[in-house]
This record gives structure tokens, sequence and C-alpha cells, in this order.
């Protein structure tokens, strides 16, 4: 999995951290939680209150709770892979963990804001580090149209859903989805279908980071939809709408050349 103007990649800095002053937060994975026990032990627990630094262990469903989490308190998060994908997330060592946080490099990541209205009138918001997706939630296609900025650009999309993702976000399920993968510093975001039945041609565009993007369900009482923002999910949503907040920032670090950039870089030359 991986996670806007788009996430901008802050040149390699100093930043001393204080001995004791990191905090350590873990998924309830085994090896996660065999990992924060051993490095609690080697280097002190710190409650995040007086912590200058988080330091997250799991695999990229934790590093996203991490950043939702990191939102309010404004601290900084370095990720070490106990999980699966950990595409956001350093390798796992016991070692020289205060030099790896000294030296590493950061990128500042802005979410999206999804604002949903759903059939009984009751207004969700939640913000999307990856993507903001909707999806059908029964055994008929999705009717949607789409909006941006004020424009009808897509009357009807008869799909199995559809997503907008941010540059981070854009090697998780945008990826999966065949949306292209985006560079932080593009300021774009991939809109992306899922299962598009018609238009059966469009795969798909590249909007502004700037976009101001309106989601209309058509015969929501015959073929509902969910709304999912990260792991937010609001179900029987009538519109939604989503763009970048820019007054919500992370700071995410990476250990020197495994930056963030580099590592959306690296993945359009997979094979």
């Amino acid at each position: 999995m991986s996670p806007i103007v788009s996430p901008v990649a802050v040149p390699s800095t100093r930043r001393d951290v204080t001995p004791g002053r990191v905090a350590f937060s873990a998924s309830s994975a085994p090896l996660a939680q065999e990992s924060f026990a051993r490095l609690v032990a080697r280097y002190g627990e710190c409650a995040v209150e007086q912590a200058e630094v988080v330091v997250t262990l799991g695999g990229d469903g934790q590093m996203l709770e991490t950043l939702h989490r990191a939102a309010a308190n404004g601290l900084p998060v370095y990720g070490m892979n106990c999980g699966s994908v950990g595409f956001l997330m350093n390798a796992f060592s016991e070692d020289n963990l205060m030099e790896r946080l000294t030296g590493a490099q950061a990128a500042e990541l802005h979410p999206l804001r999804m604002h949903a209205v759903t059939a009984t009138g009751l207004v969700e918001e939640a913000l999307a580090f990856n993507e903001v997706s909707l999806l059908r939630q029964l055994r008929q296609g999705a009717k949607i149209r789409v909006i941006v900025d004020g424009r009808v650009r897509l009357a009807e999309l008869m799909c199995d859903g559809i997503l907008l993702s941010t540059p981070a976000g854009s090697t998780a399920y945008n990826l999966s989805a065949h949306g292209p993968i985006v560079p932080l510093s593009a300021n774009l975001l991939p809109l992306t279908p899922i299962s598009a039945f018609r238009p059966r041609r469009w795969r798909g565009a590249l909007l502004p980071a700037s976009a101001e993007v309106q989601f209309e369900v058509l015969e929501h009482d015959k073929r509902p939809v969910a709304a999912v923002a990260d792991f937010t999910e609001v179900r029987d949503v009538l519109s939604v709408a989503v763009s970048e907040d820019r007054s919500v920032s992370v700071t995410v670090l990476f250990d020197p050349d495994q930056g963030l950039s580099e590592r959306i870089i690296a993945e359009q030359f997979t094979v």
C-alpha cells in the first residue's frame, strides 16, 4: 500500500532526537508486538505528549492509522516494517535507531477531505491519506455522476466504483485498479474507475491537486453505494465531495535514499 498542493518531499536535514523522547506504537500482529517489546526495552518508552517523534511498527495499515493520529498531534512518524507490504515503512532493525531518526529524510503529506451525505440526511466527514473510494454495496453496478470544479464531466458512469487518490496513495488501491502512479511533486490527483462498464473505454483522469470533485449517486434506492476514506466507511451515500485539505499535514520519515519520492519512482519500473 501503500497515502497535495501534492505531498512534497523535504530535503534531508538533520533532526536531532533526544534520547528517551521517542514514542512507540505497534499493530496487534505478533511480530510487531515482539519488536515493540524489544525496542522499548532498549530505548525506553515515552508518552506521545512528551515525544519528539513516533516510531510505528507493522504494515501500511498500521502506518495509515498512525498518520491519522499524527494529523492531530503534529509529530513526525517513522515506520518500521513488521507487516506484509510495508511500502510506507523502513526496514526493521533494532540497531542505531537514534542515528536513523536523526538522518532521516522527510516527506510532508496532505490528505483528501471527504464530505459525504447519506440517504437519511446524515453528513459525515473524514480524511484520507491514500484515497477516497465509492463502491457498490449490492450485486448491481453503481451509477455515479462525476462533477469536477462545478462542471459535469461524466453524466453517468456505470461501474463497481470510482476513487480519487493522493500521490502517496497512487501505489495502493489506485494502482490495483489500473490507475497511474503519480510522483509526489506532480501536484496531480488520479481519478480512477473501478471495473467501469459504461463508458467502457474511460480509464480515468489526472486532475490538478486544487480540483474539487463531486460524486452524485444515481438510482441510489436500487444501486446503493458506500464511500470509504482510508478506513472510514459511510454507507448509503447520495453525494460525496472530495478535495485536498492543505490545512492538515503530517511528516513521514524515511531512511536516506529510500524516501517516498524515490519509492514511487522505483515502483513504476517494477516488473
